[in-house]
């Protein structure tokens, strides 16, 4: 069962709405090119009791449902928080570029990564730019986030190009070998992974994140705020 959003499509100088129906959702997860800082990573999650992926890049499917553009999320406790990504999508055979926030409830990912990520809704901006347009400087978009704390501050929670994780072609190429369908289809929506966290990873009240392009200038940005619900066990 899908999920209709809107989309705005931003190119050759023009935006055009569409309205989109999302197939499938995939959270590609361990997508940074460098293989050390990668197994040093899984080794720090192993200490506190994240299982390591079994291969990486690792796919992860959440239900379709979950990716929104609303401005607020409700969330079941106080242990899950944000991570800025870009993410693709395929709309009509062609692949365009967003960005999102893979929130993920921090407590049940000790139990696993999937019912982690499967328990919170995925916020995404509501603008698309084509992925041919910024091939020719991928490395140069900037990702970043800021999180808004209970005292009403606004902090830089993460920083850096998108030229530290797998390429999208990569990432595609990768996906479409273990993939039931073949690859990413028309209507579905991938995640592509994160920068590591200013500081440690935290929850907060509001999460802000954008994707920038220093040499087309323009940028996409969404923000959200997070309602916690009791948990009462």
């Amino acid at each position: 069962m899908g999920n209709t959003i809107e989309f705005t499509l931003a190119f050759n100088d023009r935006l055009e709405v569409r309205v989109l129906e999302v197939s499938r959702m995939i959270i590609a997860g361990w997508t940074g090119k460098d293989e050390a800082a990668l197994q040093e990573h899984i080794s720090e999650l192993r200490k506190i009791g994240v299982a390591p992926p079994v291969r990486t890049p690792m796919f992860y499917r959440v239900a379709s449902n979950r990716v929104t553009t609303a401005s607020a999320i409700e969330v079941m406790g106080a242990a899950s928080s944000g991570e800025v990504e870009y993410f693709l999508i395929n709309i009509d055979g062609k692949i365009w570029v967003g960005t999102g926030s893979d929130h993920t409830d921090r407590e049940a990912e000790t139990i696993g990564v999937t019912l982690a990520k499967q328990m919170c809704d995925k916020p995404v901006a509501p603008k698309l730019w084509r992925l041919s347009d910024l091939e020719n400087h991928w490395s140069d978009l900037i990702l970043r986030s800021y999180i808004i704390c209970d005292e009403g501050n606004r902090i830089l929670y993460q920083e850096g190009t998108v030229d530290s994780m797998l390429y999208p072609a990569k990432l595609l190429n990768e996906f479409g070998k273990t993939d039931q369908l073949g690859g990413l289809a028309p209507g579905d929506v991938m995640l592509c992974g994160t920068l590591p966290v200013i500081g440690a990873v935290r929850p907060a009240k509001r999460f802000e994140f954008g994707i920038f392009d220093p040499i087309l200038q323009r940028r996409i940005e969404h923000q959200y705020d997070i309602l916690t619900l009791p948990n009462e066990g």
